[in-house]
């Protein structure tokens, strides 16, 4: 059963390449890269990849700059194996990876999402334990020894009560994820939208705690950027009133409660208060504070 990986690109010339070659030593050697750059002003990628001479490995470019959003759905049209991982550019898969999910899977072959065990690493590749994490870590995710598989409105709630995924670590079955595809206009929360979207549809998620994927956090991320600015709230917000809506129609009205709160959401913003006001960053500590402190209601998006 080969597992398509997917990386839509577009960053860090030589986090990507490290990224690549953290695939190429993978113990369990059946799997299939597809590299689907977003135009990076980088001549040397193209020969990069054929002196690889690996055939597992296929580079394509597109012919201009489609945005995050739009190049993993492109990258989703390329799919063809049963599994597949969206990779991040700058992340790294450990030798068991593939190994891993592929087992959990065969435990579980009717779920839809595989969550295995992730270690977060800062720009330099050292272990990090930042805030943002310690909190997934201790407040939000499960507590699981071994497997565990879970779904419906209970795994939503936690969810939305505090996104303890590492999306890009995630192994999805190739026709949940497919079919689901990713929310147009969403760049920063498409990652929890798609899995709400799949839990609602009646899919199920896999927990294993056997680490195998190192996700990186840096400053230089584009989510950070979007933090500090505090745009990145705007479209949460948004997302989580959107949301709301639909478990209620659903008759999930725990997990409609938690999204119209978005408790997690605020208290994130008020954390990077204090650094947009050392920063006198203006748009930063009004999009914070509004979102913070703020009633629940839509707001429009900015456009920067």
């Amino acid at each position: 059963m080969t597992i398509d990986i997917m990386l839509p690109y577009y960053g860090d010339v030589s986090l990507m390449r490290a990224t690549v070659r953290s695939i190429l030593v993978q113990d369990d050697p059946d799997w299939r890269l597809t590299v689907v750059d977003d135009g990076y002003p980088d001549d040397s990628i193209p020969g990069w990849f054929s002196a690889l001479g690996d055939d597992r490995v296929r580079y394509l470019r597109n012919d201009h700059n489609l945005g995050a959003n739009l190049n993993y759905q492109k990258c989703l049209s390329l799919v063809e194996n049963e599994l597949v991982v969206m990779m991040g550019a700058d992340d790294l898969m450990l030798p068991n990876y593939v190994r891993v999910v592929r087992a959990a899977y065969k435990a579980f072959p009717d779920a839809g999402i595989i969550q295995p065990g992730v270690e977060v690493i800062d720009g330099d590749g050292n272990p990090s334990t930042n805030l943002v994490d310690q909190t997934k870590k201790r407040l939000y995710a499960p507590k699981v020894t071994g497997r565990r598989i879970g779904g419906g409105e209970d795994l939503a709630v936690s969810l939305l009560r505090g996104n303890w995924l590492y999306f890009p670590s995630l192994c999805w079955r190739s026709d949940a994820i497919v079919n689901a595809g990713f929310r147009k206009g969403l760049d920063v929360v498409q990652d929890l939208a798609l899995v709400i979207d799949l839990l609602q549809a009646g899919e199920q998620m896999v927990v294993d705690d056997t680490i195998c994927f190192q996700y990186r956090r840096h400053r230089a991320s584009d989510s950070s950027w979007r933090a500090l600015a505090g745009s990145r709230f705007i479209e949460e917000r948004n997302y989580f009133l959107d949301v709301a809506e639909r478990l209620s129609a659903q008759g999930w009205d725990r997990a409609a409660k938690v999204a119209r709160a978005h408790m997690s959401s605020r208290l994130h913003a008020l954390t990077l208060l204090p650094k947009a006001i050392g920063q006198r960053h203006v748009e930063g500590m009004r999009n914070l504070s509004r979102h913070a402190f703020g009633p629940s209601r839509h707001v429009l998006q900015d456009h920067h």
